[in-house]
């Protein structure tokens, strides 16, 4: 019998109270679907989860759904499920193996969980700051159950934020309140809605703190952890347990870089992820960028949960701003502007592009932006071809080709 191969990767001893976080956020979600004791409130990632948890719902994320269809690569065999039905194979790829996973009724929870499926909505909230498919996504499902289908529509390519658009999504954020009353039958409370926003902006402050750690040298966690750890900003966000959770993971962070424990032994050089994280192949690109001493020590993406502008006291109007001043939604200016100060801050040496296929509000990468950073910052970029969910959009051997010449052409540098 053949030995398990040892993993070069470094476990985090938090890791075990992150998945039982994540395992209680299911079992509650699957509990109150079955016997009705909560309403469920269905929400986009980067949607006003605190105003849901300030009204008393329990909040499930698809798009973190998604994640977990990519990772465990069901995503490949349900994508075409949805195809089938009319979505095409070049829209989101959460999306279209989200409802193929629906259709298919195939979901990983009944693997990691025991859970049969997703727990019926009572409601679904979207926010278009991400994209316009996550309305369509939700709009599918409003459809399917019959339930009321609600959400923010936010400003696209934003600058400089002007006051009018702030208050604009105020006042969409708002008016969410009288039909979510309706859905859950109970009236709007003021200093509930309050707390979540403090717990939330608790969450995002220790979230970009834990980040930060990484600009040590060298750095204590990698990018494929970040991935992994950011499971309680985006689901638990606005709860007490992702504070707390917070907290442990940034002790164990900083003991790393007091004892000096690097995760990518011998670390040698530094890079920037820019782009979705390649889902099922998250391990063995890891394991690549260990092989070769080079820890990815920052993203976009990760960021991508750090709402440290919320305040209790202004919760509709920082809400606004938090969701307003999103990378995402931002024009090419700023964006580069933003991933400058990276450079500075985290001291990498060159930019990884991933080219989602099936995302390109998430793919920077095909306007020029790899090259005007490159001679502002004199540092090489790399465009990998890929997918957030579909394998069929990858090249491992390819990937692993260009990885390693990259590294080659930084050591010649």
């Amino acid at each position: 019998m053949l030995a398990k191969k040892e993993s070069p990767r470094k476990e985090i001893a938090a890791t075990k109270t992150l998945k039982k976080i994540m395992a209680n956020h299911f079992y509650d979600l699957d509990e109150a679907a079955r016997t009705g004791s909560k309403k469920i409130a269905w929400c986009t990632s980067v949607g006003p989860a605190e105003l849901l948890r300030g009204m008393g719902f329990l909040v499930y994320f698809p798009e973190n759904h998604g994640a977990m269809l990519g990772a465990t690569r069901m995503a490949t065999e349900l994508i075409p499920h949805a195809n089938a039905i009319g979505y095409s194979p070049d829209i989101c790829s959460y999306l279209t193996s989200d409802i193929g996973s629906y259709l298919a009724k195939k979901t990983p929870l009944t693997k990691a969980y025991n859970i049969k499926s997703v727990p019926r909505p009572d409601v679904l909230v979207f926010n278009t700051n991400q994209c316009r498919d996550v309305q369509d996504w939700f709009s599918w499902y409003g459809r399917e159950f019959g339930v009321p289908v609600i959400g923010v529509h936010t400003h696209r390519d934003i600058g400089q934020i002007r006051d009018y658009q702030i208050k604009d999504i105020a006042k969409q954020i708002e008016d969410l309140v009288p039909p979510l009353e309706e859905v859950s039958g109970q009236k709007f409370d003021m200093d509930r809605f309050r707390e979540a926003v403090e717990l939330s902006r608790q969450c995002s402050v220790l979230w970009r703190t834990c980040l930060e750690t990484a600009a040590a040298i060298p750095s204590p966690w990698t990018f494929f952890d970040h991935t992994i750890h950011m499971g309680p900003a985006v689901v638990a966000r606005g709860t007490k347990e992702a504070v707390d959770y917070y907290e442990l993971l940034l002790e164990e962070l900083n003991q790393r870089i007091e004892s000096g424990i690097a995760a990518v032994e011998g670390e040698k050089y530094r890079l920037y992820w820019e782009g979705m994280p390649i889902w099922g192949k998250l391990r063995p690109l890891s394991e690549l960028f260990i092989s070769l001493k080079t820890c990815i020590v920052a993203s976009t993406y990760c960021n991508s949960w750090i709402f440290d502008q919320l305040d209790p006291e202004e919760p509709f109007e920082s809400m606004a701003r938090a969701y307003t001043e999103l990378f995402i939604v931002r024009d090419e200016a700023y964006k580069e502007q933003y991933i400058k100060n990276c450079h500075e801050f985290f001291k990498f040496h060159g930019i990884i592009f991933h080219d989602a296929k099936t995302c390109p509000n998430n793919s920077n990468n095909r306007y020029g932006m790899p090259e005007r950073l490159s001679k502002k910052m004199g540092i090489p970029t790399l465009t990998i071809n890929g997918d957030l969910n579909d394998l069929r959009c990858y090249s491992e051997e390819q990937a692993k080709t260009n990885v390693e010449a990259f590294i080659e052409q930084l050591e010649e540098n």
